[in-house]
């Protein structure tokens, strides 16, 4: 079972939380950051790079030196202040007419290291090195990573109990999509959540965060490795998380983009595709993929349906099933010569949320050749995977809305 703590946030009031509150740091590249960071947004501490003229590289010395600065400041400022007691977090986010309900919390350490905390892809170290730092420095969560858990009725009860009341503050950024924000301060239910999280949850999964939770659990080990005295109940063992129940999660497609052809020309590479897939041309009008092992692409100014045949893939083996899989075996290696989706240079990655029109635009550019588009991955196909102890292959599962950063933060002292 998972191990789970209220903590006291660091948070902005609720007349400032949206000149705080900020996208994730690996949204935004620097420039991007820089033009959106306002005097008081997290940016400045998430991507403290912006406060140089010109931006320095994110490694920089400097640039973790003034993380720091700036972190400290925002808490003299008054623009990021402390709970007065450990306190669980309902946080909402809207998109469209779908609302998801989290609880921001603590998450134990130990339990990324036996695995209880499940992963679904594997981690960058130049990353990992990277957010730690950051955490080691601040000696602070500042951003949270992303979880799903198994449906629990009664925590289910719980937050909509909590979320029927009036919120802490809403607001909506800058995509569309809405934030709300609960405090559950009640002494009984804080420890009825800590309860049936310890004593019903049996696995936390990583929806999004990998790094971020790999960087937390190292500074864990690093702290433990430190203190003699070392209990396992120390704050520096836990770490911030926003945790949703699978049931109200939606994957988006995660699509790709192709420089070229590898020497074929449009017409063979379509003969060639007919081998392993039965392709219908749908004509200039946007086709979006119908169902599982159904694929749409775009190509010479066309779209074209792609069904895979009958023992092109293994349905018994939860990742050879997966259409990130099939296409990558029988469409980027087999006829397009990429082997490597994390190194090659020719193929790039293109979120769901930026719709299949993106896809054709970038094509009818000339900047790529061919686009691909996949039927998204379902919540219940990650949690197979991360259950069984594998992972999946690269830039397969897209979540959206991003959470927000800066609406709590969690020190390590």
């Amino acid at each position: 079972m998972v191990r789970v703590k209220p903590f006291a946030a660091l948070r902005p009031p609720k007349d400032i939380v949206t000149q705080v509150a900020a996208p994730p740091y690996d949204v935004l590249n620097s420039e991007e950051a820089k033009r959106m960071a306002g005097e008081k947004s997290l940016l400045h501490i998430t991507k403290p790079e912006i406060d140089f003229d010109p931006i320095l590289p994110d490694h920089d010395p400097a640039v973790y030196e003034k993380a720091v600065e700036n972190f400290q400041a925002w808490q003299r400022h008054g623009w990021l202040v402390r709970d007065a007691k450990p306190c669980y977090y309902v946080y909402a986010q809207t998109m469209g007419s779908r609302t998801q309900y989290g609880l921001v919390l603590c998450a134990h350490t130990d339990d990324y290291a036996s695995g209880i905390i499940k992963k679904h892809e594997l981690t960058r170290k130049d990353k990992e090195d990277d957010r730690m730092v950051h955490v080691r420095i601040q000696n602070a969560n500042i951003e949270p990573v992303f979880f799903s858990y198994k449906d629990n009725a009664e925590l289910n009860a719980i937050v909509a109990a909590a979320a029927a009341k009036p919120s802490e503050f809403r607001f909506t950024d800058e995509n569309g999509f809405g934030h709300e924000l609960w405090v559950i301060d009640d002494d009984a239910v804080i420890a009825r959540i800590t309860e049936l999280f310890t004593g019903e949850v049996d696995a936390f999964y990583v929806a999004d965060g990998h790094h971020r939770t790999a960087a937390a659990a190292r500074v864990g080990a690093e702290k433990r490795a430190h203190n003699p005295a070392h209990t396992g109940n120390e704050e520096y063992n836990f770490f911030m998380a926003v945790c949703f129940p699978e049931s109200q999660l939606k994957i988006i497609d995660y699509n790709r983009v192709v420089k070229d052809l590898n020497g074929m020309d449009a017409d063979t590479l379509l003969a060639r595709l007919a081998e392993d897939f039965t392709v219908e041309e749908k004509g200039t009008e946007v086709y979006h993929p119908c169902a599982l092992h159904n694929f749409s692409m775009y190509l010479g100014g066309k779209w074209y349906s792609l069904s895979a045949k009958p023992g092109r893939y293994d349905d018994s083996d939860p990742i050879g099933v997966l259409d990130v899989t099939i296409l990558s075996g029988l469409v980027l290696d087999k006829l397009l010569g990429i082997k490597d989706l994390r190194t090659d240079k020719r193929i790039d990655f293109v979120g769901g949320i930026r719709g299949l029109e993106e896809l054709s635009r970038r094509v009818d550019s000339g900047e790529m050749a061919v686009a691909f588009a996949l039927y998204p991955v379902s919540m219940k196909q990650l949690i197979d995977i991360a259950d069984s102890g594998r992972i999946m292959p690269p830039k397969t599962t897209w979540f959206e809305p991003k959470l927000r950063s800066g609406l709590a933060i969690h020190t390590l002292d």
